[in-house]
């Protein structure tokens, strides 16, 4: 048990990985940042705090939201919390490429970003180790609208975020458009596609992973 769950961890990291090359893509664009980006941003704009600490924040703020939702918390949240804008950054930072002017190919990379995005989140949420703080949100609200597609849930939590971002003065354009309307449709035709539905995940909180990795201890 104690190797399968080893091998979790690996997997939500790698999942993680694709997450975040997903994210950078979108921020490659150039169009416009997406809702959470655009949060994040515009939250640092009235803080001391850099992009990479107030997307930390947003998470543990979005982790209480989650426990409010009586959603479980797993290392997979954790572990989500403290890489994806690590990873994320990376990517920015490994960029050779110049930054990009065209519209047309922005757009083309934002859709790619979406797909690497979905992706990425299928494969740590395979893991069953309970989602990121985001997804876990994503995911506690599809449960309290089951006839709604997974999708458009996240859609209406985009719009929500977007419009906060935008009250804070985050960088809005044409890609944070495409984001907020596009991105729910993109998963939703990437899980169709791969036959993903999240809310059929049976997932393992931190203290039940400790309890099984105790008792594989003993």
């Amino acid at each position: 048990m104690r190797k399968k769950i080893i091998l979790q961890w690996i997997q939500i990291a790698a999942g993680l990985l694709v997450f975040a090359f997903g994210v950078h893509l979108t921020i490659f664009a150039n169009i416009g940042l997406a809702p959470w980006d655009c949060l994040g941003m515009g939250l640092a704009k009235h803080t001391p705090l850099t992009y990479g600490l107030a997307m930390t924040l947003i998470a543990v703020i979005v982790l209480v939201i989650d426990l409010l939702l009586r959603e479980r918390i797993g290392f997979g949240t954790i572990i989500d919390a403290l890489l994806t804008g690590n990873f994320t950054q990376m990517f920015n930072d490994l960029n050779p490429f110049p930054k990009n002017s065209s519209i047309p190919l922005g757009i083309l990379l934002m859709l790619a970003g979406f797909v690497f995005m979905s992706l990425g989140m299928c494969v740590y949420m395979k893991a069953e180790q309970c989602c990121g703080p985001r997804d876990a949100l994503m995911v506690g609200l599809g449960k309290r609208f089951p006839k709604v597609p997974i999708g458009v849930v996240e859609a209406v939590l985009w719009i929500a975020v977007l419009l906060a971002g935008w009250l804070l003065g985050g960088p809005v354009g044409i890609g944070t458009v495409l984001g907020t309307v596009g991105f729910g449709a993109v998963m939703q035709l990437v899980y169709n596609a791969i036959r993903f539905e999240p809310r059929n995940l049976q997932h393992k909180d931190v203290w039940t992973v400790v309890k099984l990795l105790r008792a594989d201890k003993a």
